[in-house]
């Protein structure tokens, strides 16, 4: 989970940093048949860092429920952050529960019973934060999961360890792997905004994709959207990374709109669409999130008052958004 602008570290701390082995797969894992009721689909959400916020969760459920045909909605991770409280984390969960959904590195920890006794337990939040993160953003991270944990029930807890890490679903011709984090890793970074500005990065991306066998990834994670085409695979087509950014947060300097990517084979025609792209004959639309902007800051500060963690290292994006604009998220070409 990124916060805003880059900030060097000349020496990491460990919890909140590393990424632990258990959190690994090979994009060779998405060279499969997507399961049946991801298949054929008409509409496909995908909803990423939800970040236990109430009114966006019901936004989106009422925004999907307006769609027709073969629908699904899945939740790819770290839909819990900013619930840290036990009725607000039940209902948050109750409601995701009802659709299809990934674990974020948010619940990976959260799923954890043993977190402090572990070998895995420097993970801290499970974020696998780079170097531009500065030291005490990821301090504090680690010391909200350590609120939200408070919060989760031993059955919760199962809940959480029972999802998976990844998913592929394929809408008309198009064939994705919806993951958290990239296709390494559930908390990688290979799909940030930040790195794919890097041409040598970019080139290792596009052999994930090659393993991988898909024509797109739907992420999230990385907390700043970017639709991302990389050159033209073996079929001649281009390959995208659609990262959505935050569900529930702002994306974009003076914009308080969360965002979700909706891929589906009819255009979306609502005013809520932000940006998108049409490949192989599906669109691609991020679609924003709007919400009482001053009704979820009360909540949130209810929660998270002036001089907590979260409030230290959200407030001003949730006031103002990030130090991001919407040119920026949209890549068509390769440069």
């Amino acid at each position: 989970m990124n916060i805003d602008a880059p900030t060097l570290n000349a020496a990491p701390a460990a919890a909140g940093r590393t990424c632990p082995l258990h959190y690994r797969y090979a994009p060779s894992v998405f060279a499969s048949e997507a399961p049946e009721h991801l298949t054929n689909l008409d509409v496909l959400y995908v909803v990423g860092g939800l970040y236990g916020n109430e009114a966006a969760l019901q936004r989106v459920i009422e925004l999907f429920e307006q769609e027709r045909g073969r629908a699904r909605m899945v939740f790819n991770g770290d839909f819990h952050w900013f619930d840290a409280d036990p009725a607000v984390f039940t209902r948050i969960q109750q409601s995701v529960m009802r659709f299809d959904a990934l674990r974020g590195n948010v619940e990976t920890e959260l799923a954890d019973q043993n977190a402090d006794e572990s070998a895995d337990a420097d993970a801290g939040c499970g974020c696998a934060y780079p170097d531009w993160v500065g030291d005490q953003v990821v301090e504090r991270s680690n010391r909200i999961h350590k609120a939200l944990r408070s919060c989760v029930t031993p059955e919760q807890q199962h809940e959480l360890r029972s999802l998976p890490m990844w998913l592929r679903a394929d809408v008309g011709l198009l064939r994705l792997g919806v993951v958290h984090g990239d296709a390494q890793s559930l908390a990688g970074w290979g799909f940030a905004q930040e790195h794919l500005r890097d041409a040598a990065h970019r080139e290792a991306v596009k052999r994930w994709f090659d393993e991988a066998d898909v024509h797109a990834f739907a992420s999230t994670h990385t907390c700043l959207p970017v639709f991302q085409r990389l050159r033209s695979g073996p079929d001649a087509h281009a390959r995208w990374v659609f990262n959505n950014g935050a569900t529930g947060m702002p994306n974009f300097q003076g914009d308080a709109a969360g965002l979700i990517t909706r891929i589906a084979l009819a255009p979306y025609t609502g005013s809520e669409r932000r940006f998108g792209v049409v490949e192989r004959g599906v669109h691609v639309d991020a679609i924003a999130i709007e919400i009482d902007s001053t009704a979820w800051q009360r909540q949130f500060q209810q929660l998270w008052p002036e001089g907590s963690d979260a409030h230290a290292s959200y407030f001003n994006r949730i006031q103002h958004g990030p130090a991001y604009q919407l040119q920026d998220a949209v890549r068509p070409l390769e440069n």
